[in-house]
């Protein structure tokens, strides 16, 4: 069964006050892509996850959770 990636990207952007456009020049994305990012309907290459959690100075787990899909109804 599938899991599933879950992340903080909207909260941490919030927090430093940067617009989707400005956390996507620093990433050097697009918007769209940032936006796909929050909604989770883009699970982010390896790299550019932990691009994210280092432009947010934290560790890559406080930026993204994965739900793995063991233990749920079958």
């Amino acid at each position: 069964m599938e899991g599933s990636l879950m992340n903080n990207i909207h909260v941490l952007r919030a927090q430093r006050k940067w617009s989707q456009k400005e956390l996507a020049e620093r990433l050097g994305v697009s918007r769209q892509t940032v936006v796909s990012l929050e909604a989770n309907r883009y699970n982010p290459s390896l790299m550019l996850a932990f691009r994210l959690a280092e432009l947010f100075d934290t560790d890559i787990n406080l930026v993204f959770q994965y739900q793995s899909g063991i233990g749920g109804d079958s």
